[in-house]
């Protein structure tokens, strides 16, 4: 039989698998699906390309991964894009590319500062003390859950080399004003953009007025000297593992392709040689003439690539981007449309000039509410709601960092308050494409029963207690109990101010309900 035949039937029958296997397992039935925070969405053409790259047998990286490379470069709109095993590496080679010696004066060295945040992913702060750099810890802006800008010019010294920092889940921080800082003051700026593809902020670059009504937009992670993007299963597209760097610098591109690649200072792909023609007749360092260019490293490198399997999966997933960014918007504009109105509960408020491509959504509860995260996480997770903290919360405050304290060099530029409230505080619920309307109207049904429970005493039907029996309440947290009756009486509107009387709209039960 012709093996063009039989490729063709096997790939026939790999959709004949999904459609029995895979095609009807997504369907969300209330009090029984679980409701995850994020997850694979595919279909069988993900599944074809998998099947058919592993009857290729290419086991490195190859045409699919050029091919993937290709179109994210397209995508994104950059010259040069360039695969990795996980958005964790891609970060790590952002950051030791700006270490090379061919960038001369510029290059990072040990002991110079990286201005970063302490909320986030660790693996956005690990490159800087794995290389030994300084990380200068700023505070977060609590609306945004992105960087301080108004504490740029506190962090900066003479040592600062870099910004390094994160789109958090998918909300675009200010680049404006964190480009023009770094053009200002000659630093490198790294966006890790691995909770934000195809989040898009005002091309102010290009703009003789922000203000045109011609105004345009370009992608997050393509302001700065290099982006990282990640593709575990929980990101926008997934290839399982994977993840990329990408830049229009064509010096970056070379250092990012020889780090990835061992260090090696050959660019010639896998499988192919002396593309150069030069193989055999060149000098480098204190070598033989000739040495073969194969076996020249101008680095110490990683190995760092992807396979061609993964990235024939995410070839599949680069036709849905555009699709997956437009589920997670409506996702989010649903949740926050239906929980808005509940009280002590804050949300994200969106940078101006910015189109958010969400990860997330994320809840911050008010310092008086009376309830705690865990007390509402808790609830969530009873009902088969998955939820996620705000990641490493202070990164400076887990374990890992502690073990290491002694011996890191670090600055932190004031108290990052807003950092620890958004760690004790925050929590986010996910809007993958893989929740439809069904499954995020559960989520709002379920945090709405939760605070109308801990918030109103039950939700109503209680028989009014005047508020004089306050003697049974000595026991509980009197701020809460205070709180509670502010609360109730500010919604009272549909009797005059001078009937109003506290005991007639608050009763004992609903206090000690709420608090």
């Amino acid at each position: 039989m012709d093996s063009n035949i039989l490729r063709q039937e096997i790939l026939a029958k790999v959709k004949e698998y999904y459609e029995i296997t895979h095609k009807d397992s997504k369907k969300f039935i209330k009090g029984k699906s679980r409701v995850n925070y994020a997850g694979r969405v595919f279909d069988y053409n993900e599944m074809q390309n998998l099947v058919s790259s592993s009857l290729d047998f290419w086991l490195t990286a190859g045409a699919w991964a050029d091919k993937f490379e290709s179109s994210l470069a397209k995508f994104l709109n950059v010259k040069y894009a360039l695969l990795v095993n996980s958005g964790s590496s891609a970060n790590l080679l952002a950051f030791f590319a700006l270490t090379s010696p061919l960038l001369k004066e510029r290059a990072i060295r040990r002991g110079d500062e990286v201005i970063t945040l302490a909320m986030g992913f660790p693996t956005t702060i690990a490159p800087i003390i794995q290389f030994g750099a300084i990380p200068t810890f700023v505070d977060i802006n609590l609306d945004s859950m992105n960087i301080d800008v108004n504490a740029l010019q506190s962090a900066l010294s003479s040592k600062t080399k870099a910004i390094f920092i994160a789109h958090t889940l998918g909300n675009p921080f200010n680049l404006r004003a964190i480009k023009r800082f770094c053009e200002k003051h000659n630093l490198w700026l790294i966006e890790d953009n691995c909770d934000a593809l195809g989040a898009k902020y005002i091309d102010f670059i290009n703009l003789d007025s922000i203000e045109s009504n011609l105004a345009k937009y370009r992608y997050t992670g393509t302001f700065g000297d290099i982006g990282t993007s990640s593709f575990y299963p929980a990101h926008h597209i997934t290839m399982g593992e994977g993840g990329a760097v990408y830049t229009n610098n064509a010096l970056l591109k070379k250092i990012l392709l020889s780090m990835r690649d061992w260090g090696r200072d050959c660019w010639c792909k896998g499988g192919v040689d002396n593309t150069c023609g030069h193989r055999f007749t060149q000098q480098f360092g204190e070598l033989p003439l000739g040495y073969d260019h194969k076996y020249v490293y101008s680095h110490f490198g990683f190995n760092l690539k992807v396979t061609d399997m993964q990235a024939a999966i995410g070839v599949a997933q680069m036709q849905k981007l555009e699709s997956f960014i437009q589920s997670r918007r409506k996702n989010y504009e649903m949740l926050y449309n239906g929980l808005k109105d509940l009280p002590y509960l804050r949300f994200v408020s969106i940078e101006k000039d910015s189109i958010p491509s969400p990860f997330g959504f994320i809840i911050t509860l008010d310092s008086n509410a009376p309830f705690s995260r865990a007390e509402i996480v808790s609830f969530l997770e009873s009902k088969n709601i998955q939820t996620r903290n705000l990641f490493a919360g202070n990164m400076i405050k887990q374990p890992a960092f502690a073990c290491l304290r002694k011996d890191i060099d670090y600055r932190i530029v004031g108290t990052l308050e807003n950092t620890n409230k958004a760690m004790s505080n925050s929590f986010w619920l996910g809007v993958y494409p893989g929740l439809d309307s069904s499954a995020v109207s559960y989520i709002i049904e379920s945090i709405k029963e939760f605070v109308a429970s801990n918030t109103y005493g039950g939700g109503g039907g209680v028989t009014p207690t005047p508020l004089h029996s306050y003697n049974t309440l000595q026991n509980l947290d009197s701020i809460k109990v205070l709180n509670f009756i502010t609360y109730n009486i500010s919604k009272v509107q549909i009797y005059s101010k001078d009937s109003i009387t506290t005991d007639s709209i608050i009763s004992t039960d609903s206090i000690r309900k709420a608090v």
